[in-house]
């Protein structure tokens, strides 16, 4: 981290150093340029030194000026108190300062009638300090419009940043309803074989702990890729299995899109559904179909069951199905959807369509 600090500090003074140093050059091309047009040609190496001697200066003077802009930024009347005091002095200082370097460092020009320090002053106090005083004020109009772009952006990005963690503590709310709602379910399927079948209740017990070890190890998880999801279905199943014993014949075909990200536990509701509602009450038994697809851009995650199907008055979406679209909803928007449909030979359709991202290797 300090490292990382260091390097950007200098990153920051390179800059600085080059944009003034480019300013200066450049002010030093027009004075020459300016002086041969004019028939008055002056010495470059005096131009150079004059311009480098000034803007350097005020590259020093810059964290003074950006502090000063940040101590009085709250309040206008603060503002103009503090800033034209301090304008007058900071431009009074820089120009003594610039001068008395410069001539120490060029000494006399007898073409500009300048033999001693007084004499640079006299012709050019007024004009530099005037000059400072606007330099002064561009400076600080620049260093606070940076400032407030930085405060903007800076905003933004909290801002992202809380609306990324509670979207995150809204999906995980939502996924935290699932183990309940499954929980209460299998513990009272439980139940109910605890005295009719003894043996299949503890077999549903143990199954239910490796479903339960499974959804643990990715608790804090919002999205796995879909072999690792079929694995958490797997362990339902067997969970089912034992209720329905038999009755239930089941089919998967992944296809090729077992490398899928989907949100955790999309799955189980669906079939938890087509299982409760519509494969429950049928005396024969029935079957679920499972698939997934890779359509271009999309991945299509399809339940099926031959169970009694929709009922007349229409659908009516319980704890798991208004769940799975809500976290659909809240993790890719208008991009996802599901579609709750009959069946031509009868029963229950869900068909999920979300975008295709493949896992990272």
């Amino acid at each position: 981290m300090a490292n990382a600090t260091g390097m950007h500090r200098l990153k920051v003074a390179s800059l600085a150093f080059a944009f003034w140093t480019v300013i200066a050059l450049s002010y030093t091309a027009s004075n020459v340029l300016g002086g041969i047009s004019e028939g008055h040609p002056i010495a470059w190496q005096r131009a150079l030194s004059w311009n480098l001697i000034d803007f350097y200066l005020w590259m020093a003077l810059t964290p003074l000026v950006s502090w000063l802009g940040r101590m009085a930024a709250h309040s206008w009347r603060r503002f103009w108190g503090v800033h034209v005091t301090c304008s007058i002095v900071v431009a009074a200082l820089q120009s003594a300062l610039m001068l008395q370097l410069f001539f120490w460092l060029c000494g006399p020009n007898p073409k500009g009638h300048v033999y001693t320090l007084a004499d640079l002053y006299r012709n050019e106090a007024v004009y530099n300090f005037h000059l400072a005083l606007l330099t002064y004020w561009l400076m600080l109009v620049v260093l606070r419009g940076i400032a407030s772009w930085r405060s903007l952006q800076d905003e933004r990005l909290r801002s992202a940043q809380l609306e990324s963690q509670l979207a995150q503590s809204q999906l995980q709310a939502l996924r935290m309803q699932l183990q309940p709602h499954f929980l209460f379910n299998t513990l009272n399927a439980i139940s109910a074989l605890t005295i009719a079948d003894p043996p299949q209740a503890k077999l549903m017990i143990a199954r239910l702990s490796d479903f339960l070890r499974l959804t643990l190890e990715e608790r804090h998880t919002q999205q796995v890729p879909l072999s690792r999801e079929m694995q958490f279905l797997e362990s339902y199943l067997g969970i089912q299995q034992v209720r329905f014993q038999d009755r239930l014949v089941t089919h998967v075909d992944m296809g090729d899109a077992g490398r899928a990200m989907v949100p955790s536990l999309v799955l189980q509701p669906l079939v938890e559904n087509a299982l409760r509602h519509g494969l429950l009450a049928k005396t024969d038994g029935g079957e679920l179909h499972i698939s997934a697809r890779r359509v271009d851009d999309e991945l299509h995650l399809r339940v099926e069951d031959d169970g009694l199907g929709l009922p007349a008055a229409g659908a009516v979406e319980g704890v798991g199905l208004s769940n799975t679209r809500a976290r659909l909803n809240a993790m890719f928007g208008d991009k996802a959807t599901m579609d709750l449909s009959r069946r031509t030979d009868g029963g229950t359709r869900v068909e999920l369509r979300l975008p295709f991202v493949e896992c990272r290797p």
